[in-house]
């Protein structure tokens, strides 16, 4: 319950110089007062105290005292910080002490939910915050730290504000029916409407980009026995992480790991080589292949450059029609051996080529910029830029944009102002789903459940 006092161990779990125990709520200061001794009574906000830390009358560190007053915190409560030394068993002592004293322990991401129910901080920007800690990628960092300090929710509210302007103008013409504005406000409502509409087409598009940074695109690689699937895999990672020889079949099973690159994340599956076996083991791994292109968005189809294509390799094309498909063709340090018409067949059925060595390195770059013009990095500015970065953002500024095309055509057919207002109200409370309180306690707590205990 919001009411009650919290506490928490704040930094990472392990062994460390410092930890510190977060504390907030109502009693949060005199909780912090039992458990530290102190050499004044009088704790003023935004200073730091020295004194020894208590455990049942005993002195089990000592430590640094930090007490915020509310509204000035990070939750909006009364929050207290006590830093101490950074062993496992000390701070867990301290924490302890904390419990034992009054406060409750904090559930995951308790501390950013209050914050959120406070006002403190955006729905947003609360996600983003998560973000910021799971980023495991440059590109990662970047977006959700923007997202973080408000660029998303400025956006909304610049988006909100021009529908709030359009049923106001729309609110004109159905309060005063006998003055001569009727015109003047139609063209107002239409002119504010395309505005309205740009912006969320905007922000609806830059899922495109947000997805592939933050969710990730799930991406496997395939391509017939000894073709190089391995090598390309190694080369994208950046370390030897699959067994790479020259026996063909050498991978059987599924190996899986995330990778940044070109700022793209890919969640990547290197594969079974496909092709007929009689191998039990390789079956299976063959099998599990097939799978994995079939849930995959993005395929990454290796060819090798050095022998005749085979029945294997017009397999691969055909596995990967109707998907998003990068050739790489491999092996290029040797003489090329695919037939002209082969290669035609691949410019035709996948997006991009791509000619690489993987042992060396070679055509990492090149992938590396496909993939940034595939997911329009380019065109995006992930440290300013406002950007949709999860489904849920998505499915709300989609339904937002729907709404704002009812009431477009609504005034295009000449339908009455209240006909009108009734979908911009609408467009406004899908995009309230973002930032705002429309959205139910059930998503609140699915969204702050992913956190840590203690942020």
């Amino acid at each position: 319950m919001i009411n009650k006092t919290v506490a928490a161990i704040s930094t990472a779990h392990g062994k460390g110089g410092v930890a510190i125990i977060r504390i907030s709520g109502d009693d949060a200061l005199e909780i912090a007062k039992k458990v530290m001794k102190l050499r004044t009574e009088n704790i003023e906000p935004r200073k730091s105290y020295y004194g020894e830390i208590l455990r049942s009358g005993d002195v089990i560190d000592d430590g640094i005292l930090t007490y915020y007053k509310a509204p000035h915190s990070f939750t909006g409560e009364d929050t207290c910080e006590i830093c101490c030394h950074g062993g496992i068993y000390v701070t867990g002592a301290v924490l302890e002490a904390v419990l034992s004293a009054g406060a409750t322990l904090a559930g995951a991401g308790e501390f950013t939910k209050r914050a959120y129910i406070n006002g403190k901080l955006t729905l947003s920007r609360a996600e983003a915050i998560g973000q910021v800690i799971d980023a495991k990628t440059d590109a990662q960092l970047r977006l959700s730290s923007s997202q973080a300090r408000g660029t998303l929710s400025r956006k909304i509210d610049t988006i909100r504000e021009s529908i709030l302007n359009c049923i106001s103008h729309a609110y004109a013409t159905i309060d005063y029916p006998d003055e001569d504005i009727t015109d003047i406000e139609i063209n107002e409502i239409n002119s504010c409407l395309d505005t309205v509409i740009y912006e969320l087409e905007k922000l609806k598009g830059s899922y495109h980009t947000g997805r592939a940074v933050c969710e990730g695109i799930k991406t496997a690689i395939v391509g017939k026995p000894n073709a190089g699937k391995s090598s390309v895999y190694n080369m994208l990672l950046g370390e030897d992480l699959a067994i790479v020889t020259d026996i063909a079949g050498t991978t059987r099973d599924v190996i899986e790991h995330t990778a940044s690159v070109g700022g793209v994340t890919l969640s990547l599956a290197d594969t079974a080589g496909i092709r007929d076996s009689i191998d039990t083991v390789e079956k299976i791994g063959i099998e599990r292949a097939r799978g994995k292109i079939e849930s995959s968005e993005l395929l990454l189809c290796v060819f090798d450059s050095s022998e005749k294509e085979t029945t294997e390799d017009e397999l691969i094309l055909e596995l990967a029609r109707g998907k998003t498909a990068i050739a790489i063709i491999n092996k290029t340090d040797k003489e090329n051996a695919l037939s002209a018409e082969f290669l035609k067949k691949i410019d035709t059925g996948c997006h991009k080529i791509i000619y690489a060595s993987a042992k060396d390195g070679v055509g990492r770059e090149e992938l590396e910029g496909a993939l940034s013009e595939m997911y329009r990095l380019g065109e995006i500015n992930l440290s300013n830029d406002a950007v949709i970065a999860n489904a849920r953002q998505f499915a709300a500024t989609e339904s937002a944009l729907e709404k704002a095309l009812e009431a477009k055509g609504a005034l295009l057919l000449g339908e009455t102002p209240d006909i009108i207002c009734f979908s911009l109200e609408a467009a406004l409370s899908e995009l309230n789903m973002i930032d705002r309180r429309e959205v139910s306690e059930e998503v609140v707590s699915a969204i702050f459940s992913r956190f840590c205990v203690g942020k």
